[in-house]
């Protein structure tokens, strides 16, 4: 009898592990819970979203709510840091279980990738030299140049209009390229042109036009069943620091405003 106890044991183990191992197969939280951490895909030059500060230490405002929501699912957040092109890639390899890198929402992402609630709203500016006089909107762009990161929302929206994007690898090299008369303009988040001014004051720069619209910043995740779980765990973590006001306070830390709401502030 003791046998027979034993070896329904044994097999009700079996049986309980290869479930487990089943379930964790197809459930990306259970797998990176089960590791204890996250990968988590950012540039780390793109201030201030993902940034190295004066002591080399990654900070930023999507390196911040990337570390709460990690400490909301249990695990660590391990940040590995890559070129644009080099998140997306890395997503479809499963070399990243997620991407904190101010990704915004577009119907071409949203086919190959699952994004969570927005956690931040922004509009993108049109940035030129101060001394351009020719260009005053998006439709002044045809035929002029643009540099920008290829494959980047800022580098389609600008060929939308008729330029030429110049590929870039971050905002200061995009800045230079601008500043030095190699490009007539740059797309980019009007956060990020404000954070460059506060820091770069002498920088002879400024906005001509700006999106009507806010678009949504959002993390892409695997598409599909697999994703489904952590997605869910990651939206309640999302809306818990919106409720919480943390997330409205690191936006202010960082922008000197709230871009966590739907309407962009001036």
């Amino acid at each position: 009898m003791m046998k027979k106890i034993l070896c329904s044991l044994v097999v009700l183990t079996l049986v309980l592990g290869l479930t487990a191992a089943a379930m964790a197969e197809g459930d990306m939280l259970a797998r990176i819970q089960e590791k204890g951490e996250i990968v988590i895909a950012t540039e780390g030059t793109w201030a201030p979203w993902t940034y190295h500060d004066e002591d080399d230490n990654l900070v930023g405002f999507d390196v911040e709510i990337a570390k709460l929501i990690a400490e909301k699912l249990g695990v660590k957040a391990t940040f590995v840091e890559c070129e644009w092109d080099s998140i997306f890639a890395g997503i479809d390899a499963g070399r990243y279980d997620m991407a904190a890198n101010g990704v915004e929402i577009t119907p071409e992402r949203a086919e190959k990738y699952d994004f969570t609630t927005p956690y931040a709203y922004i509009r993108t500016a049109l940035i030129v030299r101060g001394d351009r006089d020719d260009i005053h909107s998006f439709e002044d762009l045809d035929g002029k140049t643009t540099a920008n990161t290829l494959a980047s929302t800022y580098a389609q929206l600008g060929e939308s209009y008729g330029a030429t994007t110049v590929g870039v690898d971050d905002l200061d090299q995009t800045i230079q390229l601008v500043l030095y008369g190699r490009v007539d303009a740059t797309l980019n988040a009007e956060v990020s042109y404000l954070d460059y001014m506060a820091a770069h004051p002498e920088a002879d720069l400024k906005v001509v036009a700006l999106t009507e619209e806010a678009s949504q910043v959002a993390i892409p995740l695997p598409k599909g069943e697999d994703s489904a779980s952590l997605r869910e765990a990651i939206n309640q973590a999302i809306a818990e620091l919106a409720e919480s006001g943390e997330l409205a306070e690191i936006s202010m830390k960082y922008f000197g405003s709230d871009l966590t709401q739907a309407t962009v502030s001036d």
